[in-house]
């Protein structure tokens, strides 16, 4: 009888939407975290262990799906959708910053009895790589030490020409054994990248009490003494992040290029949205992140197995909007107003970086330092801001997330390779716009 019991509870427990629980999660965890203070970061090794069980997934998931996507293309296709996805994470990135740029001018965030903090601050600065060593850290000097180190720009440069490589000997190669090992070699790396979409499954099972434990743990370090302050730059930040993805994303993309509803696509990318949310990290997000291009999306493996891994590396909107708005909080703080000049330096400046900045956890605090260099400000903001940047860190990374996927969504309709009949398109509640 007992038995039968729990076996109930597990099934309506699981007819709920993973989303939905992982949401639940989040909220219960943050109460839990305010209510009983440090008591609750007892939960933080449950959380990094989510994490960790996520990082273990990205290499993998990487390697089995983008030698998946080279299989299907021709160095010439590749080259085109590897122009049309590089040209769109810039221009997103630019308007990001922008966009940033705009809301903090009409709010001031850091204009109210801020002034102090200068002088309770601990510089916190890290070195921004430079233009060079972007290029250069593309190139790994050994492929398998970079897999080794969750290196993923490298990694995918490797794989890439090595998937390149596989195809091109298939077409010259008259000898059937060879041309039988690389058809073996490609149907491994399919067999691969579905198991660890089985894995990802379990992992986002598991993600429900992680995120649970994440949450209660930064709440229950913070508490609300320490966001208080910062109320006004968090809501600035969230309202930068909603206008960027229901302008840019929900309107440009899904409504003009696409001709989709927005609703679908939000429904189509809630699971990576929230496990952004969750975990900080752009690179962490990606297994749930191919699954939705996938599963919900619609999308062709040839092209989300090789324009998501790269936005995740990237592709900074979030991260580079972030610059815009902690710019203006910094100069807000000090007493200086930025020039139009000093602003356009801001989106040059944030756009460049966020090419050599990882998709993980804290990555923008060094973009941070690299933009208050350039505009003479003092890095002590950097660890002003460094208090409430977790909770400013799940913003940007959502946003990045969701970047990536309305990008991929709108470059596989140019390629003909996005199934509008399926998934979440197919919602007759959400119906196309097209129709």
């Amino acid at each position: 009888m007992a038995s039968n019991r729990i076996v109930s509870t597990w099934r309506t427990y699981r007819s709920v939407g993973i989303v939905y629980r992982i949401g639940i999660a989040f909220v219960l965890g943050s109460l839990l975290g305010l209510a009983v203070g440090e008591t609750a970061t007892v939960l933080q090794p449950i959380g990094d262990l989510f994490v960790r069980l996520l990082t273990m997934l990205i290499v993998p998931i990487v390697v089995f799906t983008l030698l998946m996507g080279v299989r299907q293309l021709t160095p010439s296709t590749l080259g085109k959708l590897g122009g049309q996805v590089v040209a769109l994470y810039a221009v997103t990135s630019a308007v990001a910053v922008a966009v940033g740029l705009a809301v903090s001018n009409a709010i001031q965030p850091g204009s109210r009895g801020l002034e102090s903090l200068l002088a309770e601050a601990e510089p916190q600065s890290a070195e921004a790589p430079s233009a060079t060593e972007v290029v250069l850290n593309i190139v790994p000097t050994n492929p398998l030490g970079a897999m080794a180190e969750g290196s993923v720009l490298p990694t995918i440069f490797f794989v890439v020409v090595f998937g390149l490589a596989l195809a091109l000997v298939q077409e010259e190669t008259d000898d059937p054994a060879i041309s039988s090992g690389i058809e073996t070699f490609f149907d491994l790396a399919e067999a691969g990248a579905e198991a660890m979409f089985k894995v990802v499954w379990g992992v986002m099972e598991f993600g429900v009490l992680g995120v649970f434990a994440l949450m209660a743990s930064v709440f229950g370090a913070a508490g609300v003494d320490a966001i208080v302050p910062f109320a006004l730059l968090i809501v600035t930040m969230l309202v930068a992040a909603v206008v960027h993805i229901g302008v840019v994303y929900l309107g440009g993309f899904v409504v003009g290029i696409l001709g989709q509803s927005p609703f679908s696509f939000l429904s189509g990318a809630r699971e990576a949205m929230v496990t952004a949310l969750s975990i900080r990290s752009s690179s962490g997000t990606l297994p749930v992140t191919m699954s939705d291009a996938d599963e919900n999306l619609g999308v062709a493996e040839r092209v989300y197995g090789f324009t998501l891994p790269l936005g995740a590396t990237i592709n900074m909107d979030g991260t580079a909007m972030y610059q815009g708005v902690a710019a203006i909080f910094a100069a807000n703080v000090v007493g200086v107003n930025l020039t139009l000049a000093d602003q356009f330096a801001v989106v040059s400046v944030a756009v460049l970086a966020s090419i050599g900045t990882a998709g993980v956890p804290g990555s923008g605090l060094i973009m941070l330092t690299l933009v208050l260099t350039q505009l003479g400000l003092p890095l002590e903001i950097v660890g002003v801001v460094a208090g409430v940047d977790p909770i400013l860190d799940r913003i940007r990374t959502m946003v990045n997330v969701t970047g990536d996927l309305a990008v991929t969504t709108a470059v596989a309709k140019w390629n003909g390779a996005v199934d509008f009949t399926t998934g979440v398109w197919s919602d007759g509640v959400r119906s196309s716009l097209a129709d």
